[in-house]
């Protein structure tokens, strides 16, 4: 990959969508103290930036005369949704491969994407299964294989947006810092190498989500690992082994380069960024944005700053569950067990306990566990976590038994 290859693609690329923004937030900026510039990967026509290395793939094949064989992919998100759009502009038949467990609105919006061009094949409960199933069809009817991110052509493709960035930038401004999500490698692997004659390794932010962290491990093992366990809650960039040609060329990043984000941390992100900004972003789509504000201020303060926005396919049914976690994340959310004594007037010397602004958000009778006390599941939201401090500090003058199960992850996966 050159960078005249890259200025190529892009320039290519304008026959299906101009250049994403490059916006300069001023609540970001205020907030952490920096020049921050979002570049906006979730106004593409697919809403990620996926589309560019399908694009780029499809149209080297193409022009290498590969143009009448069926293209496959395996994917239940954004990877499919670019597929199928470019199927579309090309005209080429493509066959879609998505587990049976990828929900309705994502198979409906693929299939506007690629209308007639496409195909959609439900099969396997997990995404392995259905991956070995399209390989099995690829090899069954000599078509194309277009991976998510081990390849170069994708690899090239993502780079697109280090070429829109630098074209982008303000006349006169330095870029100090470039926050970039990570998944497969492809979107990293492509910025990195563009940018890396400009810029210095130590001017790169690579963002994982805490429940998949593969190219931190095998950046620490010096060698591509596979995660035993990967947490898909952000499932843009859960990905249990990063790509062999990505790591490849991302190994010559030090570990600690690489920003862990929880994923209750994005969730806080999400709703920010959703209620102050009115910015709808997938949890992959925030996870640039969330390491940013996991740097201390001294490393950011001053700097002119990129974050990377991959993507808005934001299901809505999943708000709840991020507005959820976020404020535990923020500690304006705590759950007890309560044991309190079987006795008139015991509800109410507790809720006198409580502050002004604290807010009973769940109330649930467990079980009697002696013959004198029950258990008792309490939800509280507050104003600030600092009110949390005063609370418990109210329940042990009170005698009061309890135990704060907010981040007793078994206790809460199985009771909340």
């Amino acid at each position: 990959m050159t960078r005249n290859d890259v200025r190529a693609a892009a320039e290519a690329m304008r026959e299906i969508f101009p250049a994403t923004p490059l916006q300069f937030n001023e609540h970001l900026s205020a907030r952490l103290g920096a020049k921050v510039y979002l570049k906006r990967e979730d106004l593409t026509p697919v809403r990620s930036y996926k589309i560019r290395g399908a694009f780029n793939f499809f149209r080297k094949v193409i022009a290498a005369g590969g143009g009448n064989t069926t293209f496959v992919c395996a994917s239940a998100g954004n990877h499919a949704q670019g597929f199928a759009f470019v199927c579309r502009h090309f005209g080429v038949p493509g066959v879609v491969f998505m587990p049976v467990t990828t929900p309705q609105q994502k198979i409906d919006k693929t299939r506007i994407f690629g209308g007639e061009f496409i195909t959609i094949r439900l099969f396997g409960d997990i995404f392995d299964q259905c991956y070995a199933a399209a390989r099995e069809h690829v090899e069954a009817i000599g078509g194309h294989m277009v991976p998510p991110f081990d390849d170069a052509d994708i690899i090239e493709g993502q780079a697109t947006v280090a070429a829109e960035i630098e074209e982008q930038l303000p006349e006169g401004e330095t870029l100090d810092l470039v926050a970039i999500p990570v998944g497969g490698g492809g979107l990293s692997s492509g910025i990195t190498g563009y940018l890396s004659d400009t810029l210095r390794p130590e001017a790169f932010l690579l963002a994982e989500p805490a429940g998949a962290p593969s190219l931190r491990k095998s950046l620490e093992a010096g060698e591509v690992v596979t995660l035993a366990r990967v947490d898909n809650f952000v499932d843009g960039a859960a990905v249990a082994r990063i790509g062999d040609l990505n790591f490849a060329a991302l190994k010559h990043f030090a570990p600690e380069q690489v920003q862990v984000v929880p994923e209750n941390a994005i969730c806080v992100t999400i709703t920010d960024m959703l209620n102050i900004e009115g910015v709808v972003l997938e949890p992959a789509g925030a996870l640039s944005i969330a390491a940013l504000e996991l740097l201390p201020r001294e490393v950011i303060e001053g700097k002119t700053v990129v974050a990377i926005v991959t993507g808005g396919n934001f299901d809505f049914e999943r708000l709840p569950d991020v507005k959820e976690r976020a404020m535990r994340y923020a500690g304006l959310k705590k759950y007890f067990i309560l044991r309190l004594p079987q006795r008139p007037g015991a509800l109410r010397d507790f809720l006198n306990l409580l502050g002004p602004d604290d807010d009973i958000a769940r109330f649930e009778y467990l079980k009697k566990s002696a013959r004198n006390f029950g258990s008792i599941l309490i939800g509280i939201e507050t104003k600030d976590r600092r009110n949390f401090q005063e609370l418990v500090g109210r329940f042990e003058g009170a005698g009061l038994g309890f135990e704060d199960i907010t981040e007793n992850e078994i206790l809460a996966n199985l009771i909340i």
